[in-house]
């Protein structure tokens, strides 16, 4: 697992009403370039007044922690769900007070929470890897400076499964 700095790490929205803590140590950090990771970032950012989710290379960078690890501790009135489709299982998450993306969930049995790097309080944890950047926008080179992968790689995957195993005994 990722090591940083601290047991608790807290992220908010853009004007602070809504508030993250998250407890322990993050499972991997990622940009992610899938298409429905580029299309919820436009679609989110169509909305009055939103920050930019995407980078200027079409990736979205994410901090995953265990769910059982993430508490909304201000503001959980304010947090609007969005799906690009009615049938997705995913979820971004939006404060409504500012229209700032703030993390993504699964309507299913998934272990973990996408928080969105941008709203990460403090020094985030660096960015480990690029992943699916077969569906990056053709105009774009991704740098060398961290690995990248055209699809989810095994180290990411077993980083899941990992975080994945203490949640049973934590239960």
């Amino acid at each position: 697992m990722l090591s940083h700095s601290g047991t608790d790490i807290r992220a908010a929205c853009a004007c602070g009403r809504v508030e993250l803590m998250l407890i322990g140590n993050p499972i991997v950090t990622s940009v992610c370039y899938c298409d429905d990771c580029q299309a919820g970032a436009r679609q989110l950012a169509a909305l009055p007044g939103a920050p930019l989710l995407a980078g200027e290379d079409g990736g979205t960078a994410y901090v995953l922690f265990p769910k059982d690890r993430v508490r909304c501790v201000t503001g959980n009135s304010l947090l609007k769900s969005y799906k690009l489709k009615h049938e997705s299982v995913t979820n971004r998450v939006v404060a409504t007070c500012c229209n700032a993306p703030v993390f993504m969930n699964f309507d299913n049995v998934r272990h973990w929470v996408p928080i969105y790097r941008m709203r990460m309080l403090g020094n985030p944890p660096p960015i480990e890897m690029r992943i699916c950047t077969k569906f990056k926008p053709e105009n774009v080179t991704v740098p060398d400076d961290i690995p990248s992968y055209p699809s989810y790689p095994p180290k990411f995957l077993l980083r899941l499964l990992a975080a994945w195993v203490p949640m049973l005994f934590r239960r």
